[in-house]
């Protein structure tokens, strides 16, 4: 069935279209009319038509997920109610929240950037209890024995892209994170503080030299998305330095830096914290191998969630409220503190500052990513407020007269002036993540795209016209109407599959068996431990 939208302003940066323009779509794929005429139609003048939007990283699943739904129960109570048979029924169904609200805002796609491989089946069963959008995964490495004993034992980079491949086929992800690299490892051993320089007990291996040879390795497995970094000291006075240190030792390779917004910090005035945003994005310009999300802060409740167990220990006492939970797993540690961001709050306030400025100041959207690192920074239900503080200085200047007077001396906010076009935001929620993780099939509505169609009424509030999109279309499928969602579907999972030698599956075997008394085969992703509602797709990896 041929369908038309009619009169709409098609927002498409991929493919350069910024003007009123008819869309067509048949059979969930975005088609050339060829003359026919549409079996439906649906006039969206007065409306922006642009791509389903894509989420490059928002944790929607995965034990701290989970952990942070036991922790704050107080949280989900407006969620939609669990069958009361079900485990956890008092937790709240939110999964099925995380779908319906995304969907509302016309996000189609979105990715969980953290889990440990040895929780990768769960997340699975949890990403596929998300209905409407399609979804993936980063697993993590860099903090475990095998890949630390590896590189101190100078095993060939082949290897290393051997083992790289197996964790992906292993757990169906999507890419690699590393979290700290080392940093994990070395809170085992009682190291509460480590930068890029530090080494780890017993591998004898500094956190640069760990990421520097996951990176290469990662690049060498031909996946589209290059090594997703959360690099080291994250929250503290002066990191920034660690921030440009890290982006000096990128070796010019494709590297993505992981909520940067919390390594944009100075160690200026009487407080010794102040934004240092300016110099980060100064450096980020200039290094177009390297892409950021910023990990924005908004004032509101929220809950971090970490596999930076060190800083999450650090964190445990400054918690609002005064609770937590830290894992010292056997690979990937993993912490969930809550918190609260608050205006009146000094520090709150230079983060909150310091994440808008990296938007401003860094110059192509192509290489800045929006995010808030939900649930770490703020809800991801408050990006539309974020876009309108992007596209409107006077609603900036709005939020810059409830801060506390000293932060207005510590930061240049108040004097950027730049505003965000419709353009701009749908090339940093579309076009470009759609290049930063390979997808050929979404993030665009050329010919041949999925019908991933977000529709906003045009209006002048536009943290109003994000919040509830006008129509969504999944697939094609007509899935929001006026804001609300008006059938639900199922979405896919996104994974990637490199080559590599198996041979590599037989020594990580014997490892297993000598270390946990265990076969590998527990830990990977069967297809007999799946739900019929769990369907895949596949990133293609670079030839």
């Amino acid at each position: 069935m041929l369908t038309r939208l009619h009169g709409g302003h098609v927002v498409d940066p991929v493919n350069g279209v910024d003007e009123i323009a008819d869309l067509y779509f048949e059979d969930g794929r975005i088609v050339a009319p060829e003359g026919r005429a549409a079996d439906v139609e649906h006039d969206v003048s007065g409306h922006v038509v642009m791509a389903g939007a894509i989420d490059i990283h928002s944790h929607i699943a995965g034990g701290g997920v989970n952990t942070a739904r036991l922790l704050l129960p107080e949280a989900h109570r407006a969620h939609r109610p669990r069958p009361a048979d079900t485990p956890l029924s008092t937790a709240g169904w939110s999964t099925f929240e995380t779908g319906r609200l995304y969907a509302q805002m016309g996000y189609t796609t979105v990715i969980e950037p953290a889990i440990s491989p040895h929780h990768a089946l769960h997340a699975h069963l949890e990403l596929a209890d998300i209905p409407i959008i399609d979804k993936g995964f980063l697993t993590v490495l860099g903090n475990e024995d095998f890949l630390l004993a590896a590189f101190r034992d100078r095993a060939s980079q082949e290897s290393i892209v051997d083992y790289i491949g197996a964790t992906l086929e292993a757990t169906r992800a999507i890419g690699v994170k590393c979290v700290n690299a080392g940093g994990v490892d070395a809170f085992k051993q009682n190291i509460r503080h480590f930068s890029l320089d530090d080494e780890v007990p017993e591998y004898g291996l500094s956190s640069r030299q760990i990421f520097q040879k996951l990176q290469q390795a990662v690049n060498a497995t031909k996946i589209r998305h290059p090594l997703h970094l959360h690099m080291n000291n994250l929250g503290l006075p002066g990191n920034v330095e660690t921030a440009l240190a890290t982006i000096d030792a990128s070796q010019g390779l494709p590297l993505h830096l992981a909520h940067v917004q919390f390594y944009a910090y100075g160690t200026e005035g009487k407080n010794g914290f102040s934004s240092a945003a300016a110099k980060f994005a100064e450096k980020i310009n200039a290094n177009k191998n390297v892409t950021v999300d910023v990990g924005q802060v908004m004032f509101s409740d929220i809950v971090t969630i970490s596999s930076d167990v060190m800083k999450q220990f650090n964190s445990l006492p400054g918690g609002r409220p005064k609770k937590g939970v830290i894992f010292d797993g056997d690979s990937n540690g993993l912490g969930v503190v809550p918190y609260s961001y608050r205006v009146s709050d000094f520090f709150n306030a230079v983060q909150w500052a310091a994440g808008l400025e990296l938007f401003l100041l860094c110059d192509d959207p192509m290489q800045v990513f929006f995010t808030t690192d939900h649930p770490n920074g703020a809800p991801f239900t408050t990006y539309p407020e974020v876009f309108a503080l992007l596209m409107s200085a006077d609603r900036r200047a709005q939020y810059c007269s409830r801060l506390p007077a000293e932060v207005l001396e510590l930061t240049n906010l108040p004097a950027l002036k730049r505003e965000y076009t419709l353009y701009e935001i749908a090339t940093m929620t579309r076009a470009a993540p759609r290049r930063l993780y390979g997808f050929e099939d979404r993030g665009q509505l050329g010919e041949g795209a999925v019908a991933d169609i977000a529709i906003y009424k045009l209006q002048a509030d536009r943290a109003a016209m994000f919040r509830n999109a006008a129509y969504v279309f999944k697939d094609g499928e007509f899935v929001v109407r006026e804001g609300k969602v008006s059938h639900y579907t199922r979405g896919r999972t996104l994974r990637v599959r490199p080559e590599y030698d198996r041979q590599i599956d037989s020594r990580l075997d014997k490892y297993y068996e000598g270390l946990y008394g265990l076969p590998r085969a527990l830990f990977e992703v069967q297809d007999a431990a799946l739900p019929a509602s769990a369907r895949f797709s596949e990133v293609p990896c670079r030839h």
